[in-house]
Order: structure tokens, then C-alpha cells, then sequence
């Protein structure tokens, strides 16, 4: 009976170091490093002490972490023992009793309790645990390190060397924890979150693809590459080549601007050849966030984004990744309402460019389907005639109306409607340069429309 009480008397204790060591590990997860700076400008006692601690974080935590899993296993193994020896008949009913109370004792002890206080009193926990966790560094430091590479050895992918413990999913819930408090509001949870996200985002997944790109050749005047600058509003442009798999540059607008006001003849006798700034190409597979670093540090604003066969699959800008963690970026056209038909004078309709193909057709009496175009809108029904992806002024003739592009809006400067007119009518649509020549002659503009250029 002594050695029972015993052994339950070192599972308590081993319990309470545990309880300490929780609540210091999330004290020390949630402190901050300006809030330490701030206790060292003023003297506080601890604050060097915790200021070593919260400049290591990650290798503090896992020595803790290591400390208050052998302690709480040891304490089961107390209890165990102690109900094996009360209820030796039959065994299965002493580990049974073992197994329900530590569980109790380990969500309420180790779990709930400790945890609500770390993050309640993280400051002063802290600074009068850290001392405690350097301690424990020196004498178990190395053997979590080597435990650590123990893991990662047998695990699958690519391991993390401070260890997963203190980890994003941990901050993840501490975000969580301060909505549902009320300390931060939803929205910036969510942007949070998105961060987070970033690094597992692709640059595949934020680009914009090559058949909603916006491209000139190389051979084109400058007047031309101003004019499709203008109408997509658009201010950088990939050149091409050959093809579109042949990217050589970016022309910027306002370079098109400046040596056009500079030198008004340019604009007939220059190409866009001589212009064009150099192009940053990047793979697919590229981080998204590593991919942003990138794009700031070398002030780059556009890069074509090259897949596994170095084709071109499309254009990322850098407020497409800004776009992942903030949201959508709309502009001042954005809150208008486009209805999906009206009807106004002389027989002209605008028609929202999302609008089914189908009901269009009827609307008009056409004999054009979704299954005989391919498409299920108005815009693809644009696109597909046109040959590539329709910007502002951009016309087609269907069964004898003229359909207009129109209303461009958004960030991307996608269309938003479409004006339908007779074609007997004068023609209504965006008057464009008469110089100017195309590849695609529907587009009138010699690119085609690209992809989002950044505005």
C-alpha cells in the first residue's frame, strides 16, 4: 500500500511539472517579439532571459514539448500500475480505469486548464518560465535535435529541421481563438489564413492563362500597341514573336507615352521591338509566395509563367498573388450592376456579357446555339468568332446584328456588356486607328487581347 501511494503521489507531481510546462509553451507560442522588446526597454527582470527564448522559439518549444510528453507518460505509467495492483482480476479492468482516468486528468489537467492560463498571463509566464526553458535546453536540448532528425529521416517529403511542433496549424488556432474573442474580425482572420495558405499556392493557380492573354507582335508600330494599350486598359503588354510560345518582352504603356509625345513621327516609323523591356519567366510550379519576394526584389510587376514543355500557359501579375491574401481588388466600375438585357432605341439591345447564349438567341430570334458555338455566353460567343479574347470596341457580325464589346470593368478589364445593333445601322462601335493592321483583323488592334496586363 506505501508503494501505491507513492507512486501516485509522483504521478501528481509529475502531473503539476507537466501543468507548468503547458502553460509555458503556450505562453511562450503566443508572446510576441515586440511586446518582449518593449519589457527590455524598461528594465523588466527576465526580459533578456525571455528575449534569448523568443529569438530561438521553435527550439525552446520542442524541448518543452519533449519534457511534458515524458512526464505525462510517466505518470500514466504510475496510475497504471497503481490500478493493476488494486484490481488485479481480471486485467483488462485495471487498464480500463487506468486509461479513463488519465484521460480525464490529461484533457482537464494538461489540455484545457494550463493552456487557457499560458494564453491568459503569456507575458508573465514567459518571462518567469524562461529560465526554466533554458535550463531544460541544456540538458535535453541535443536529444530532441537528434529525435528531431530521427523523424524526418523516416518520414516521407521533405522534413523540417526546428521540428513541425511549433508549427502553422498551432498559429492557425490561435487566429481562430482571437475571432472568436472578438480581438480580430473576420475578415482578418481570413487574410491571415491566406497567408498561410500562400506558400502552398501555386503560380499555375494564380495566373491568368495564355487564352485570356493580351498580346502585340514584335513587328507592330508604336501607334498600334498604344491604341490596344488604350482600349484593354492595359498598361504593360507581353511582345511576341513567332507565336505566343515566343515571348520576348513587355511594353509598358507609359514608355509608349513618352516617346510618342516626345517624337509624334514615332508613332508611324518606330516598332514596339525597340521599347519593349526584358521578361521575367518563371515555372509553373513556382510558390507563390516565393514568387512575390522575387517579383519585389527585382521591382517586377509582370512575368509569363512557362509550363513543363517551356510553352507559354499564361501571365501572373503581382496583384494576382496580393489577390490570394486581400481578395479580389475591384475598382470604381466594379459595384455597377449590368442588367442581363436592355432594350433601347432603333432596335439596339445591351446585353450582359455573361448572359446564356441560349436565351440571347432567343431574345433575338438567332439560329445560334451553345452546342453549335461551343460556348455558353455572349463573351464566348465573341471570343470564338473573334478568335481571341474580346476587349472593349471589338465587333462581330451574327445573322445581321453587330455585336459590340463594351464596359470593360475590373481589374482585368473583362467585358461587361455588349451592345447588339442592326448591322444596316451606322456602325456603333469604338472608332479605331484606320493605320492600323492586324493578325487578327476582327480586333483591328495587331495583338491580341492579352491577358491582364497590370494596370
Amino acid at each position: 500500500m506505501t508503494g501505491d501511494v507513492l507512486l501516485i503521489a509522483i504521478a501528481v507531481v509529475l502531473i503539476v511539472i507537466a501543468m507548468f510546462l503547458v502553460a509555458l509553451e503556450s505562453a511562450l507560442t503566443r508572446v510576441s517579439k515586440v511586446s518582449v522588446s518593449e519589457l527590455q526597454a524598461t528594465g523588466v527582470a527576465g526580459a533578456d532571459r525571455l528575449a534569448g527564448v523568443v529569438a530561438n522559439r521553435a527550439r525552446y518549444i520542442n524541448v518543452i514539448l519533449l519534457v511534458r510528453l515524458s512526464l505525462s507518460t510517466l505518470s500514466i505509467v504510475c496510475v497504471t500500475v497503481v490500478c493493476l495492483r488494486a484490481l488485479p482480476d481480471p486485467q483488462w479492468l485495471g487498464i480500463l480505469v487506468a486509461a479513463l482516468v488519465m484521460l480525464l486528468v490529461t484533457f482537464i489537467m494538461l489540455g484545457v486548464a494550463p493552456r487557457t492560463l499560458g494564453q491568459q498571463h503569456a507575458l508573465s509566464i514567459a518571462r518567469k518560465g524562461a529560465g526554466v526553458a533554458r535550463f531544460l535546453n541544456a540538458i535535453f536540448g541535443p536529444i530532441a535535435s537528434l529525435l528531431i532528425l530521427f523523424g524526418n529521416a523516416i518520414t516521407p517529403g521533405k522534413g523540417y529541421r526546428q521540428g513541425p511542433f511549433a508549427s502553422t496549424a498551432e498559429l492557425r488556432e490561435m487566429v481562430d481563438m482571437a475571432e472568436a474573442d472578438a480581438v480580430i474580425e473576420a475578415g482578418e482572420r481570413e487574410m491571415i489564413h491566406s497567408v498561410f495558405e500562400l506558400g502552398d499556392t501555386l503560380a499555375r493557380e494564380v495566373m491568368v492563362p495564355r487564352t485570356e492573354m493580351v498580346w502585340i507582335e514584335q513587328e507592330k508600330r508604336l501607334r498600334q500597341a498604344l491604341s490596344l494599350a488604350l482600349r484593354s486598359g492595359f498598361s504593360r503588354i507581353p511582345v511576341i514573336g513567332d507565336n505566343l510560345d515566343d515571348v520576348v518582352g513587355i511594353v509598358y504603356l507609359k514608355d509608349l507615352a513618352r516617346r510618342s509625345f516626345e517624337h509624334r513621327e514615332a508613332e508611324h516609323s518606330e516598332r514596339v521591338e525597340k521599347l519593349m523591356r526584358p521578361v521575367m519567366f518563371i515555372p509553373d510550379s513556382k510558390p507563390a509566395d516565393e514568387l512575390m519576394r522575387e517579383m519585389q526584389a527585382t521591382r517586377t510587376h509582370v512575368a509569363i509563367v512557362i509550363d513543363e514543355y517551356g510553352g507559354t500557359a499564361g501571365l501572373i501579375t503581382i496583384e494576382d498573388i496580393l489577390e490570394e491574401i486581400v481578395g479580389e481588388i475591384a475598382d470604381e466600375y466594379d459595384g455597377q450592376e449590368i442588367a442581363e438585357s436592355e432594350e433601347l432605341a432603333d432596335s439596339c439591345w445591351r446585353v450582359s456579357a455573361r448572359m446564356q447564349l441560349d436565351d440571347f438567341a432567343e431574345l433575338l430570334g438567332l439560329d445560334v446555339t451553345e452546342e453549335s458555338e461551343g460556348v455558353e455566353t455572349v463573351a464566348g460567343l465573341l471570343a470564338n468568332r473573334l478568335g481571341v479574347v474580346p476587349i472593349s470596341g471589338s465587333s462581330i457580325e451574327v445573322e445581321g446584328y453587330r455585336l459590340v464589346a463594351e464596359l470593360s470593368a475590373g481589374r482585368r478589364n473583362r467585358v461587361g456588356a455588349v451592345f447588339v445593333s442592326p448591322v444596316q445601322m451606322h456602325d456603333v462601335s469604338v472608332e479605331s486607328d484606320p493605320g492600323e493592321s492586324s493578325a487578327h483583323d476582327s480586333d483591328r488592334d495587331g495583338a491580341s487581347q492579352d491577358e491582364e496586363v497590370s494596370k
